[in-house]
């Protein structure tokens, strides 16, 4: 049995009713992080349908980054205010209606309008599920809500390329927003009809005015930051260093205001549980280095290894189909075992798929870009769930929203960090690796044999040496790759480490692990 509905009238939800809640609740995280990667492949497609340069195109994904990173700090004070129950089901259904409208924009100032709308109405979706999840199912089986959750949450990254790419080669672009319409609906209708009697407790809580301004402006300006940085080239930028300042004073001061406050709109005094300080650092070193290698993957695929956005995507979908295999089967056996050792399974899986990346070549094959993704999927069945019950153990009920907001908060903001600073470090070690490569082909004898055997093909001089040095190029970005996927592999033993500073979570028991 299942604890108490927060209202205390309300019997669990069981059987079918269990199931169908389940699914609507993990469809709504799924919807809400696909639609943060959908869009990044199809911006090419969109620039040119609206008529717009690349660079502004760029806008579409910062405003959406940009509103939902304000908006899900803010999840428990809203969840509070309101209501679990009630503030998860209107953002979903807000989230539809924005949907529709970024599918019938009419111009790139509409369609970024709408994405603001969309990404800060979506802030309590991903913390909302994850909270409803793990209040419905009973406290043995919280292993199984949190891999729920965990599943939709790591494969709607790798769905989000594929499914894009395969909707701007076949369709209109529009559709990348107008398939969250349906789904949406249901996941909206679904939900209040099962949880409303479930409502959580609601207290007039006083809005933190000064402290939800210094939110906005800090995170506001970090995310642009991190989404312009490398196209303005970084603080050659003025724009970009104007926003690193406003980014620093506002942090420093939202801080000072949020740890002294008395009813502060987010609550940092979380940071005093240690498992949940360091599960969540953890938690968010560990995205990082996974949605980094999520985004240079497939960028090294389609710019220097000719595959189309739909095959790029393909390559990493072994990953999803094993996570989901595994998970359920982890999710059974998480009561019985240490969640640190499933951690450190997570993260030496994730190593050791790195490493075997590090051993591509430019001549690989599908399959031998393929295997290293299946590992991956071993890492992706474990780590959501290790690092949630790590982060959240002996977290009180009535601090879970908040909690979850915060850890959801900070795993964003990691990603948005590893999604600059991967793209930036690729750029910077292929000019390194081509410099290098010049330097050891020169004019000498070995651009001379190997402009020969070009030139014995019927291919002039100059289109040698075009041979030639896009080859160099291809080699350099390959070992840009490489080394990237090196450090990758390195960066998780080190969070093996880190784990292991934590306590051992206890198992849950009673109606309060529940709710």
């Amino acid at each position: 049995m299942a604890g108490p509905p927060a209202g205390g009238e309300a019997p669990p939800l069981q059987g079918g009713a269990l199931a169908l809640v389940a699914f609507a609740l993990a469809l709504g995280t799924f919807m809400q992080v696909l639609d943060g990667t959908i869009a990044n492949v199809s911006l090419p497609t969109i620039a040119g349908n609206l008529g717009v340069s690349s660079d502004n195109s760029t806008w579409i994904v910062t405003a959406f980054a940009v509103a939902n990173g304000v908006a899900v700090p803010l999840t428990g004070w809203l969840m509070g205010r309101f209501g679990v129950v009630r503030t998860f089901c209107t953002s979903v259904f807000l989230f539809t209606i924005a949907s529709l409208l970024c599918g019938i924009a009419w111009n790139l100032p509409s369609l970024i309008g709408f994405r603001i709308l969309q990404g800060a109405v979506s802030g309590p979706m991903i913390p909302g599920s994850q909270a409803l999840l793990i209040a419905i199912f009973p406290p043995e089986k919280r292993g199984t809500a949190l891999g729920i959750w965990s599943m939709t949450t790591l494969v709607a990254p790798i769905m989000g390329p594929i499914l894009g790419g395969y909707i701007s080669d076949n369709y209109h672009w529009s559709w990348i927003f107008l398939i969250n319409v349906p789904f949406g609906l249901f996941c909206a209708a679904t939900c209040w009809r099962g949880l409303k009697s479930r409502e959580t407790p609601t207290r007039k809580l006083p809005i933190d005015q000064v402290g939800l301004i210094a939110l906005v402006v800090w995170v506001g300006a970090l995310q642009i930051v991190l989404d312009l940085g490398k196209n303005d080239d970084w603080f050659a930028s003025d724009r970009i260093v104007v926003a690193s300042v406003f980014a620093a004073i506002g942090f420093v001061f939202w801080l000072i205001w949020e740890l002294t406050d008395a009813n502060p709109a987010v609550n940092l005094s979380l940071f005093k549980s240690r498992n949940f300080a360091i599960g969540t650092i953890a938690f968010c070193l560990g995205y990082a280095v996974f949605f980094a290698n999520t985004l240079l993957l497939p960028l090294w695929l389609q710019t220097q290894m000719g595959y189309t956005a739909t095959w790029a995507g393909l390559v990493a979908a072994p990953s999803g189909a094993v996570a989901v295999l595994l998970t359920p089967f982890v999710a059974k056996f998480s009561g019985r075992v240490d969640a640190r050792i499933m951690a450190t399974i997570a993260f030496a899986a994730f190593g050791l798929s790195y490493y075997l990346r590090s051993g591509y070549t430019t001549g690989a094959s599908f399959r031998d870009l393929m295997l290293p993704l299946l590992v991956q999927g071993i890492a992706m069945s474990t780590f959501f769930l290790a690092m949630l019950t790590i982060s959240l153990d002996r977290i009180p009920a009535e601090r879970l929203p908040s909690a979850t907001g915060i850890s959801n908060f900070a795993r964003i903001t990691a990603g948005s960090f590893a999604a600059s600073l991967i793209t930036t470090a690729w750029d910077r070690r292929e000019a390194l690796h081509q410099s290098r490569l010049s330097d050891a082909v020169g004019n000498g004898t070995p651009y001379q044999m190997a402009s020969g055997a070009i030139g014995r093909l019927g291919l002039t001089d100059v289109q040698s040496a075009a041979v030639v040095t896009r080859q160099m190029v291809g080699q350099a970005y390959l070992l840009a790759s490489t080394d990237l996927f090196r450090l990758s592999a390195w960066l998780c033993l080190i969070m093996v480490v880190v784990v292991w500073f934590t306590r051992r979570a206890s198992p849950p028991q009673g109606p309060v692990a529940a709710d």
